[in-house]
């Protein structure tokens, strides 16, 4: 996929040999929140169709940070 991801989510910067550590995107982390809200709202499971709204809603929230 080629949308802005935002970035990571949770970045975390390990003082020893590991590195840096990105976690999940930001676009990922907007989209869980969002899934949490749509199937909480409305109390349907047809998840294909409400994954695809919660990273449209994901990706708004992306674009008004700009």
């Amino acid at each position: 996929m080629n949308k802005e991801a935002g970035g990571p989510a949770f970045p975390y910067v390990e003082t020893g040999d590991c590195g840096v550590r990105d976690g999940m995107t930001l676009r990922d982390y907007f989209a869980a929140k969002a899934m949490q809200a749509i199937i909480a709202a409305d109390g349907t499971f047809e998840y294909k169709n409400r994954a695809i709204e919660a990273y449209q809603a994901a990706d708004a929230m992306l674009e008004a940070r700009k």
